[in-house]
């Protein structure tokens, strides 16, 4: 563990230097923060627009309000959108970092020392997975934190307020979130030990983000519901998802063949 906390260590030294890291890692939680504070603030503001468009949601998201008055009904339909935006921070914030991590040790010429070192492979990918998922995940449990915090202050209904604790988000922010980090770690660390461009490491990293916008959309459009069943059946698949996923990340990541094919 020691030696995984000091690539842990040297990785954050290195890629919060980036700006666009950096960036990421803040601008993205504070914005998808904001947002459903604004939207609850201007609904709690304007009393009659609690219950626009409540006519146009799906049948089965009734069961969702038991308890709320139409109105608190219409403004939780409109934040549990928000839902999903939280478990994509977790998604996207470790591509930026970890689709760095290898290819852009590359092209600076600091990875064929590292891997001289007597490091395991697992190691490796390990120290440099954390230092890609911890900054997300933490990220993404304090914006949940304020928007909680924001909420209550507001002065959201306590019947409000309670569904937005309820398992159905505590599971998708505290359990979902950070398996969909370490989803798309590995994701990115496979695709950045395959390619000689930290840009288009990037770029195809970013890919993993299109199931979870399919989810977004369907929720949208009333073909899905996001409940606490689809939740926990989503942590589940995850967790076998992330143990694939790691295990060809291992098997990817070809310490002679990174050094030999990318001269």
């Amino acid at each position: 563990m020691h030696k995984v906390g000091v690539i842990v260590r040297k990785e954050w030294s290195e890629v919060f230097k980036n700006r666009l890291v950096l960036g990421t890692v803040v601008f993205m939680p504070l914005m998808l923060t904001a947002l459903p504070l604004v939207v609850l603030g201007v609904m709690g503001a304007e009393g009659e627009l609690s219950n626009v468009g409540t006519s146009d949601m799906p049948a089965s998201f009734a069961r969702l309000c038991q308890g709320l008055s139409g109105g608190e009904c219409g403004q939780y339909f409109l934040i549990m959108e928000f839902l999903l935006l939280y478990m994509m921070m977790p998604l996207m914030i470790p591509v930026t970092i970890a689709a760095y991590s290898i290819v852009g040790e590359k092209s600076t010429r600091t990875l064929e020392p590292l891997l001289a070192t007597p490091i395991t492979t697992v190691e490796l990918l390990a120290g440099k997975g954390l230092a890609a998922a911890l900054p997300a995940i933490g990220a993404t449990w304090l914006s949940f934190a304020i928007f909680a915090v924001g909420a209550r202050l507001i002065g959201v209904s306590p019947r409000l307020l309670a569904k937005l604790m309820d398992p159905l988000w505590l599971i998708a922010v505290f359990v979902v979130g950070p398996l969909l980090s370490v989803a798309s770690v590995s994701f990115a660390v496979m695709i950045s030990s395959r390619v000689n461009e930290p840009r288009v490491a990037e770029q195809l990293s970013g890919l993993v983000v299109l199931p979870l916008l399919g989810l977004f959309f369907g929720q949208v459009s009333g073909l899905i519901l996001l409940d606490t069943t689809l939740i926990v059946w989503m942590a589940i698949g995850l967790l076998a998802l992330d143990a694939v996923l790691l295990v060809f990340a291992v098997q990817l990541f070809q310490r002679e063949s990174v050094l030999t094919r990318w001269k």
